[in-house]
């Protein structure tokens, strides 16, 4: 099932269930409301619609006429509502005509309300004779309206909620206003069904990143993409009411506090689940955003216990009652690209499927010891892939490649593991979320499944080995001068030592010997622990080969990584042990 397919029969449902308005509407971000009398005059202040305290203030969704891209140097005034500058002639913009905005609203709407013997549109025409762009500062009316979008209410209908573009006459009006103009009729490429073509497909909204004014998945706006003539939306035919219901459905789902998105790395993710079921659904979509998001201890046990399930082999059905067999889940990852959306991923499958491959995902991210969250989201592990850990630093298709490999059960992107090793080799901080997602990493792609979770010491791969002697040696230097010292041989040796043993793996062997010298005088039976730490280690070398290569490769310095990090943390967990044995005498 294509993309705007799904989407379309995930905006018959939310309609159905009324969550989304009804074709020729749109939702729309409304600041204030201008209540009128018959004669229309404003009955005082306009009323702030927003939601929140403060400067935190965010305007309300209404349902209203639907907007359109308006191109042009006066663009179109939209029907019965707009922006100030259109419906007052005042923006805080400097550079934006605000009056020529404000005419072409008034002039469109004497011409389309001609006629017209209802009350509310005459209400609305009689306030466009009265009102002036000087009287905003005269009347006092606030300036955080300016620039927001305005609808308008009788005063007599204002308390039961019932808005002048609600008004029966009014919509009337606005379906057939919709339909007017030279419309090419085609077949449309999405349900087959012959219609009027759109020409402009709606903005979608809500990407983040992304222009604020809405940015397009279908646009065609250059004669190169044209093709044998055509213009605009008749490249690739769409409905007016397919491409309606495809991006209405794709903006609730974008929608500010909406349940069905998550932001994964510069990829604005939405999910939405297909079943005859809407009870198997919703839990459906539920889980998705709770194993994907969710990353505070507090829920980490749960999620857990449902993997560990799932790796067990357990169906989700069998664990979660709310689920039935065939539940057939979408999920969308859409990314900012001037004003077009490059579509970053999109999967299709049976939820249990995708579940199940997750679970997967997270078993080749197990190493002993944890990290600090256990099952930690998909942000705070990329940000270990960042320069200086800011998110803005996340290379730009990292996200979606690797979300589209774990639900799709694909090998992984490879720029993951070399951006692993840049921040390793570049701030020394070989920390669990690190080590984890090189784990994987060398377990998906190099189908390398013995790769040891915990401290193996008969696990004789070059890199891993020369991991856990470059840890040996550190801690001969910890032991021989304190914890003090400015400068651990990780400090200045890790990134060489892990790329290019060679070069400083011989240094550190003549340096660890004055160590183990100094280590010999104040404790004799720690420096006999520590040789035979290293001889064990140079015993599983391959004999006959220089130990200290020339170079590792990517692969190999992954394995480096997990092996240095194993045996650091096997010498403080034997130093903690020590310590509560000391404490128990």
């Amino acid at each position: 099932m294509s993309i705007l397919v799904s989407l379309v029969r995930a905006y018959d449902r939310m309609a159905s269930r009324g969550e989304v308005p009804t074709f020729g509407y749109s939702q729309e971000k409304i600041g204030f409301l201008v209540s009128l009398k018959s004669d229309g005059i404003p009955t005082g202040q306009p009323i702030d619609l927003r939601e929140g305290e403060g400067r935190r203030r965010m305007p309300s969704l209404w349902s209203v006429p639907a907007s359109f891209k308006r191109p042009g140097t006066i663009p179109r005034p939209f029907f019965l509502w707009d922006n100030t500058g259109f419906v007052l002639g005042v923006t805080a913009i400097e550079g934006k005509d605000a009056l020529r905005r404000h005419q072409a609203f008034v002039d469109s709407h004497r011409e389309w309300l001609a006629g017209s013997n209802d009350e509310g549109l005459l209400a609305l025409l009689r306030f466009l004779d009265f009102w002036k762009p000087d009287k905003f500062a005269a009347l006092s009316w606030p300036e955080e309206m300016k620039d927001q979008n305005v609808v308008f209410a009788l005063e007599s209908e204002r308390l039961s909620n019932i808005r002048i573009h609600d008004r029966q006459a009014a919509r009337d009006l606005w379906a057939r206003l919709s339909t007017e103009g030279e419309k090419t009729e085609a077949i449309c490429l999405v349900d087959g069904d012959k219609g009027s073509v759109a020409r402009l497909h709606p903005a979608i909204k809500g990407v983040w990143g992304a222009q604020s004014s809405g940015a397009s998945i279908v646009s065609f706006n250059l004669e190169a993409f044209a093709s044998y003539g055509h213009e605009q939306g008749d490249n690739a035919p769409i409905s007016d009411r397919v491409a309606f219901a495809y991006t209405t459905a794709l903006n609730h789902l974008l929608e500010r506090n909406s349940k069905h998105r998550i932001q994964i790395g510069d990829a604005s993710t939405v999910f939405w689940a297909d079943a005859s079921n809407a009870a198997a659904a919703e839990a459906a979509e539920s889980m998705f955003a709770f194993l994907f998001e969710i990353d505070e201890c507090a829920e980490a046990a749960k999620i857990g216990d449902i993997l560990g399930k799932i790796r067990a082999g357990l169906l989700v059905s069998e664990f979660q009652p709310a689920f039935a067999p065939g539940v057939r889940f979408h999920i969308l990852g859409l990314a900012p690209n001037a004003a077009r959306l490059s579509i970053r991923f999109y999967v299709e499958d049976e939820f249990g499927v995708l579940a199940k491959r997750y679970a997967e995902h997270h078993e080749r991210l197990r190493v002993d010891p944890p990290p600090r969250d256990e099952i930690p989201s998909m942000w705070r592990m990329l940000i270990e892939t960042a320069v200086l850990g800011k998110s803005g630093n996340i290379q730009p298709n990292l996200a979606g490649e690797w979300m589209r490999a774990i639900l799709t059960g694909a090998p992984y992107p490879l720029t993951l593991l070399s951006s692993v090793i840049m921040r390793l080799r570049a701030d020394h901080d070989v920390n669990a979320l690190r080590v984890a997602i090189l784990k994987s990493v060398l377990i998906r792609n190099f189908n390398m499944k013995e790769t040891p979770v915990s401290l193996d010491p008969g696990f004789k791969d070059p890199g891993y080995l020369l991991g856990r002697l470059f840890s040996v040696y550190e801690q001969i230097q910890v032991a021989a001068l304190g914890t003090g010292v400015n400068a651990t041989i990780k400090d200045k040796f890790y990134g060489t030592a892990s790329a290019q043993p060679r070069k400083v793996f011989h240094i550190l062997d003549a340096g660890s010997a004055n160590h183990l010298s100094k280590v010999g005088k104040q404790s004799p039976g720690r420096r006999i622990n520590l040789e035979k730490a290293v001889g064990q280690i140079m015993d599983l070398m391959e004999p006959g080969k220089d130990p200290y290569p020339a170079s590792l490769p990517d692969r190999s310095q992954a394995l480096f990584a997990l092996g240095y990090y194993h045996q650091r943390n096997e010498f403080f967990r034997k130093a903690a042990e020590k310590s509560e044995a000391e404490e128990a005498a």
